[in-house]
């Protein structure tokens, strides 16, 4: 058993603290060193604006969500029970009002989220430092406020802030592109190693099978290719790159100042990319523990009210909203009850019997394992595509729903199990985000940026687009391009700098002329 590190705690809470952590190891989780702050509701809203962490870099973006978080509070609107960071050890904060069954709760949450972090493998290429690393960019960036002046770097930060889910969320597990050893000198100068085109023979007989004349034609064809491959211009990038963010700090006329301050906000984006990328799962994971432990280990008879309306107030589901945490401790305990009684594989597949289904039970006991092999393996994607049922739609009555333009109202699309199943994945792809690639660096010969967006059957919102066009033109400096579909017709989005254009591609010559132009 590790060192529980009781920094700031009172006596009760360290008590609840060592309780929970035993009884949680006992389960099998697997976490880091955990350390419990205990704080105001001030404070912890200052620590949540600043997504986690009591030190970020300075800018407006914070101070604005601190004003919501303490707000909402201050008229009874929302409450912030746990906070939790993915951390070596993990940081995690206490509200200093709530009730001792609280306190018991968000413990229990909390040691399901470390075992989370630390074990899921879309966790595992996140820096596990970030508390030290955050309070390093907070001071690059105050230093350079302190040179160039606030407002001059805040509104950079606006900018690239803006551009920060233009990344490549599966980058850190799948090799895009070959490295460049600075050591392999591979230059114009580089001799041939043999000659290709001469065939092996004895030295008296090396003049009749490889005429001299014949292969000093083909080293001159050779050396014309590779004239002709030299003046060729350069292909940047050499495919689609989807990482925007690596393009602009690759290629982008960026000073250092600014270079530097783009790469943190990259870095940063990538840190919170798997919460993105693992919510329903990763609330899923904390609930199921901090219900079984509380239930079955820690809660005393007297907190059962409390305890049972705090955890419904977290799973209630309201009208036009998905709740991760409902459908993640639902379809965990599905997983588990399934592989407890054997409800999977080719046989249960094929049965068609409605009793025989209901009866199932082969009393395998292998539902404990497998959530915890779950886990391990999946994100949110993966989860749904791989374990989303019929039953489990059927037993909790999921439907689909969109939003009926000539009523202005949201209303049932459908009750079947595919429709539901790819509404959820395609809301939980890349985060409900498009996925925009930088195509071509140097487009027209001219030095500008040229996008394309890879459409899903949803348009892209044309005000956002042409944000996201300005900010990329103030990082660029020259005129940049995204290319889209507008009510099923290819079109082209631009802006130079002053004038936003929207034009039709692929139509005769004449439509070539803007169709919309807008002062940026």
């Amino acid at each position: 058993m590790s060192i529980v590190n009781t920094h700031n705690l009172p006596d009760d809470l360290r008590a609840i603290q060592l309780e929970t952590e035993a009884h949680a190891r006992a389960y099998g989780l697997d976490f880091y060193d955990t350390i419990f702050e205990v704080l105001d509701y001030d404070e912890l809203s200052e620590i949540a604006a600043f997504g986690g962490f009591p030190n970020r870099y300075p800018h407006w973006r914070f101070g604005m969500e601190y004003q919501q978080l303490s707000k909402g509070y201050r008229y009874g609107l929302q409450k912030i029970y746990e906070m939790v960071i993915n951390n070596d050890p993990c940081y995690a904060y206490l509200l200093r009002c709530n009730q001792l069954v609280d306190q018991k709760l968000v413990m229990a949450h909390v040691y399901g989220h470390n075992d989370f972090f630390k074990n899921n493998v879309w966790f595992s290429q996140t820096n596990r430092k970030m508390m030290d690393e955050t309070a390093n960019h907070g001071n690059r960036i105050r230093s350079y406020m302190d040179r160039f002046g606030e407002d001059v770097v805040e509104s950079f930060i606006d900018s690239c802030l803006s551009l920060e889910n233009l990344i490549d969320i599966y980058s850190p597990f799948i090799k895009r592109r070959d490295e460049i050893d600075r050591y392999d000198f591979v230059g114009d100068g580089e001799p041939d190693q043999g000659n290709p085109s001469k065939f092996q023979s004895k030295d008296y007989m090396d003049a009749f099978v490889n005429p001299p004349a014949v292969l000093k034609a083909e080293a001159k064809k050779r050396e014309s290719e590779r004239d002709k491959e030299r003046s060729k211009p350069a292909s940047i990038p050499e495919r689609p790159e989807r990482d925007v963010l690596l393009f602009l700090l690759e290629h982008a006329p960026l000073k250092a100042w600014q270079h530097d301050v783009l790469a943190i906000v990259r870095e940063e984006a990538y840190y919170f990319a798997p919460q993105g990328q693992t919510k329903i799962m990763n609330e899923g994971w904390a609930s199921f523990w901090h219900s079984t432990i509380m239930t079955q280990k820690t809660m005393s008879p007297s907190e059962l009210v409390d305890y049972a309306d705090h955890h419904s107030g977290t799973m209630a589901v309201q009208p036009g909203r998905l709740n991760p945490y409902k459908l993640g401790i639902e379809l965990l305990r599905d997983i588990e009850e399934r592989w407890n009684k054997g409800q999977f594989g080719p046989e249960w597949e094929e049965c068609d019997d409605y009793d025989a289904r209901r009866r199932w039970n082969k009393e395998l006991g292998l539902g404990r394992q497998k959530i915890f092999e779950v886990r391990k393996v999946h994100n949110d994607v993966t989860f749904i595509d791989t374990f989303l049922s019929v039953d489990f739609c059927r037993r909790y009555r999921l439907f689909s729903f969109r939003h009926n333009d000539q009523s202005d109202l949201y209303e049932i699309e459908s009750r079947e199990f595919k429709k539901i199943k790819e509404r959820l994945l395609f809301n939980l792809t890349n985060f409900g985000q498009p996925i925009i690639r930088v195509k071509d660096g140097n487009h027209r010969n001219r030095g500008e940026m040229y996008l394309e967006h890879e459409h899903f059957g949803v348009d892209l919102r044309i005000d956002h687009a042409q944000d996201t066009l300005r900010h990329l033109h103030r990082l660029w400096t020259r005129p940049v391009h995204l290319e889209t579909s507008v009510d099923g017709r290819s079109t082209l989005l631009s802006f130079d700098g002053t004038d936003h254009t929207i034009r039709p591609l692929g139509g005769s010559s004449h439509e070539s002329e803007h169709k919309d132009r807008r002062r940026a």
